[in-house]
């Protein structure tokens, strides 16, 4: 068992004992249960970190997976990011709610009257109407955020700024750039001497070429998981929004951070500012989410509240929850699978008996029926990169296009009702790693019609 003492700045008097033997017993089923190769856990919990492995990191060459493997966190890096920024607001170089042109004039969007009212603030709660699934490879150079920032200035937005919530990659590159002109360093190094360094945070990195030098899994893709045609699809470019290498532990390190009222890398006050709702979403099932903060995707669990984040590349699957009046992280990553099956089960279990948290039963049809008219959202959507095409008897075609068309093939599924704005789609065999995904149906403030999935808007087409 490795344990290890996490310094804080608060005691958590419902520490418990962490059963190693038996939570290893439970990773080991669990995930052999759900076809998962392999799979690293960390636990913070009682002030110290726990960290697990199971199964292998590569199903071709049977290497094992051990505490020290790194994983693709994929979108958890956004936490890292947002902490950079809110340290640079922190000590009053940056104004989370001026203009980002005030510290990048020659960014633009494809909508001239929208760029001056997109901030920091709304780029970190996903309210800046920036799009998701733009992918541009800014090569491998210094300048790769600033060549990225400059190509999505004809990227279409998926809503106004500041009317709702659309996850948003592009804006956490835009946070990146910010952070690179303020601090006079690239990201990744800013990262490094400003996060990585001051926490002790070893096996943490941006570049695949640091990742040679670990234990590194593979993704694997399919129902009958096979290892992946490639190791990773991301250019550098892509690293503030979703290129971050890490162990469990580590990541349960900078989670303990953000716990322990910022450990001397951010004030008290920060911390608490990040985990402050923002804005309610109205998808709250594809990560069973309430609202986002600033950088967090923040829930409530029966009336405990907790924060987190999930990640995905090409068949790896990352997943970390905080609850932190228990002063409980724990992080969960794995390589392919039913990785969201695995987290589902193992995280309900953990957090019941560490935090007392009651976690959502996953996604998915009701036991009763739901009677809906399909005909009233019959149409196109669109954003970035994604075509979706509802007809009237419910069928719906997810259909990546454009610079994403090669991410993954087009879904095809019927709509089962939830409600009579949410429905459930079966996603077997589809990228999203679950059985269910959630498509939900709403009305913006500006009267714009959209489809949400993943936490993303695409606006309805005209007919």
């Amino acid at each position: 068992m490795i344990a290890q003492r996490f310094d804080r700045t608060q005691h958590f008097d419902n520490a418990q004992q962490f059963d190693h033997a038996r939570w290893q017993a439970r990773l080991d089923e669990l995930r052999a249960a759900h076809r998962v190769p392999g799979a690293t856990l960390a636990v913070l919990t009682g002030g110290q970190v726990h960290e697990l492995a199971s199964g292998l990191l590569h199903l071709g060459t049977g290497v094992e997976a051990t505490t020290d493997s790194v994983f693709q966190l994929g979108s958890i890096a956004k936490v890292y990011t947002a902490t950079l920024i809110m340290q640079l607001a922190e000590s009053g170089t940056l104004d989370l709610d001026a203009p980002v042109l005030d510290v990048l004039p020659d960014f633009a969007t494809a909508d001239p009257a929208a760029t001056p009212l997109i901030t920091p603030r709304r780029l970190l709660s996903h309210t800046s109407g920036l799009t998701c699934d733009f992918t541009y490879d800014g090569g491998r150079g210094d300048d790769c955020l600033a060549r990225y920032v400059r190509a999505a200035r004809g990227v279409a937005l998926d809503c106004p700024p500041g009317i709702a919530v659309s996850y948003s990659s592009v804006g956490y590159n835009v946070l990146g750039r910010i952070v690179e002109v303020l601090t006079g360093q690239t990201w990744d190094d800013a990262l490094k001497d400003r996060l990585l360094t001051p926490l002790g945070l070893t096996s943490t990195m941006t570049l695949p070429e640091e990742a040679l030098r670990f234990r590194t899994a593979m993704g694997h893709l399919g129902a009958d998981p096979e290892p992946a045609p490639a190791w990773d699809l991301m250019p550098r470019s892509a690293g503030p929004y979703g290129r971050v290498i890490a162990t469990a532990g580590d990541v349960v390190r900078l989670a303990g951070m953000h716990v322990a009222g910022g450990a001397g890398v951010l004030a008290p006050a920060t911390v608490a500012a990040m985990q402050r709702r923002e804005v309610e979403v109205p998808d709250k099932w594809t990560v069973s989410a309430d609202a986002w903060g600033l950088g967090w995707t923040l829930y409530d669990w029966s009336g405990v509240p907790g924060f987190g984040h999930d990640g995905a590349s090409i068949g790896q699957y990352a997943y970390l929850r905080v609850v932190p009046g228990a002063g409980v992280a724990v992080a969960l990553l794995t390589n392919g699978g039913g990785a969201r099956r695995l987290y589902a089960d193992l995280f309900a279990e953990l957090l019941g008996e560490l935090a007392g948290v009651r976690m959502p039963e996953p996604f998915g049809p009701p036991v009763e029926p739901v009677a809906v008219d399909f005909s009233r959202f019959a149409g196109k959507y669109r954003r970035e990169g994604v075509d979706i095409t509802v007809d009237a008897d419910g069928h719906l075609v997810y259909e990546f296009v454009g610079g994403m068309k090669n991410f993954s093939p087009p879904l095809e599924a019927d709509l089962v009702p939830v409600t009579d704005t949410v429905f459930a789609a079966e996603a077997a065999g589809a990228s999203f790693s679950d059985d269910w995904m959630p498509v939900i149906f709403a009305t913006l403030p500006d009267g714009t019609e959209c489809a949400y999935i993943g936490m993303r808007a695409a606006p309805k087409q005209p007919a």
